[in-house]
């Protein structure tokens, strides 16, 4: 793939090692500079629960038990007949929603009952609010 070449009209700033447009290097100045971008990322730990959590919502499957859920704590067995699959493939889909921090489970007797967490419930209604999904 070839290279496409900077147009060489564009009025630039040296900003360390960098030559940047000119309005780039204005704007980002308001925020200390490249290094003030840096400091103002969220820490590693953040970053990687997100990742958690949008891989964990990036599947049809979790997001439909997600949903399942936002009405109501429910037992494997009917989350299992709601989206009529393999107990070894709902299983598999529980536990990355589990390890993501999304759902806890309460054994009560033979059943498991799995309910939202708080943090997921919210995530999950701002969500649904942003993208007008009822």
């Amino acid at each position: 793939m070839a290279r496409q070449r900077a147009d060489s009209r564009i009025a630039r700033k040296e900003v360390g090692d960098l030559a940047i447009p000119q309005d780039i290097a204005d704007s980002i100045s308001s925020f200390g500079g490249v290094e003030g971008l840096i400091e103002s990322l969220p820490p590693d730990d953040s970053i990687e629960r997100m990742q958690r959590w949008y891989q964990a919502c990036a599947d049809p499957v979790r997001l439909k038990i997600l949903s399942l859920l936002m009405v109501r704590p429910l037992c494997v067995c009917v989350i299992k007949a709601c989206l009529q699959m393999a107990d070894s493939k709902l299983s598999y889909h529980l536990n990355i929603l589990k390890r993501a921090g999304m759902i806890e489970g309460e054994q009560q007797g033979y059943y498991i009952i799995y309910n939202l967490t708080d943090q997921a419930r919210m995530f999950l209604e701002r969500e649904r609010e942003r993208l007008h999904v009822s």
